[in-house]
C-alpha cells in the first residue's frame, strides 16, 4: 500500500480542517516549517488543538481563548507529546499556519511548505517520542515532496513568531538522520 494518497499520509491519524486553500499553480513544495503549541499554554492531552484546527473550539472553556476568538488556521500535521500524528490538511493544499512570513527572499511560505505543529510549548522540552515521530514524518514528506529546507516558525517569521523555541533540539533531530544537515538552518545545526 502506499503511504501517500492525494497529499494524505495513510498513517497519520486524519482530523480533517476547513482552513486551507490551493496552493500557487506550479510552486514546488520544498519547505517545512516546525511549530510548537499547546491550548491553552503549557496544557496537554486534550483535544482543544484539534478543535481550534476544525473550527469547533468553545471560545468560552477557558480565559486564553477569548483573544483567539474566531481564529481560523491549521497545520499540516500535529506531534503529540506521545509522538501519536494527527494530519488535518493534505499536503498538496496549502494549510493555514505561517502567516506573515519569508524564507530566502520567497514571501508567503505557506503557499510552498508543509506545517508541522509540536504539542509543546516554546522554551519548554519536547519529547522523546516527538523527535522520533517527526523524524519519520519528515522522512516520509522528502520522499514524496522535493524538501530542501526544515526551519522553525522563529525563522521564517523572526521577531513575530518564537516558536518551536529554544527548549527544541535542533542537533538531536538532525543527529536522528531525518535529512541531511544541509537542510537545516545553518544555526540549528549546532545547538543543544
Amino acid at each position: 500500500m502506499k503511504a501517500w494518497r492525494d497529499g494524505w499520509l495513510r498513517r497519520a491519524r486524519r482530523c480533517a480542517s476547513p482552513n486551507f486553500g490551493p496552493r500557487p499553480d506550479g510552486v514546488a513544495i520544498d519547505l517545512v516549517v516546525v511549530h510548537s503549541i499547546s491550548l491553552p499554554p503549557g496544557e496537554y492531552g486534550g483535544d482543544a488543538i484539534e478543535r481550534l484546527f476544525t473550527n469547533r473550539l468553545d471560545w468560552d472553556a477557558h480565559p486564553y481563548y477569548a483573544p483567539i476568538r474566531g481564529l481560523e488556521v491549521s497545520a499540516h500535521f500535529v506531534i503529540r507529546r506521545d509522538g501519536e500524528l494527527l494530519q488535518f490538511v493534505s499536503c498538496d493544499e496549502r494549510a493555514w499556519h505561517a502567516g506573515s512570513s519569508s524564507w530566502q527572499g520567497r514571501e508567503n511560505c505557506n503557499d510552498f511548505s508543509i506545517g508541522i505543529e509540536l504539542e509543546g510549548l516554546e522554551g519548554e522540552r519536547f519529547e522523546a517520542p516527538q523527535y522520533d515521530a517527526l523524524a519519520g514524518l519528515l522522512k516520509d514528506v522528502a520522499k514524496a515532496y522535493p524538501v530542501r529546507a526544515v526551519v522553525g516558525h522563529e525563522h521564517i517569521a523572526p521577531g513575530r513568531k518564537f516558536d518551536p523555541g529554544e527548549g527544541f533540539e535542533w542537533a538531536r533531530l538532525i543527529a536522528i538522520g531525518a535529512l541531511p544537515s544541509a537542510c537545516f538552518p545553518a544555526e540549528t545545526r549546532s545547538k543543544n
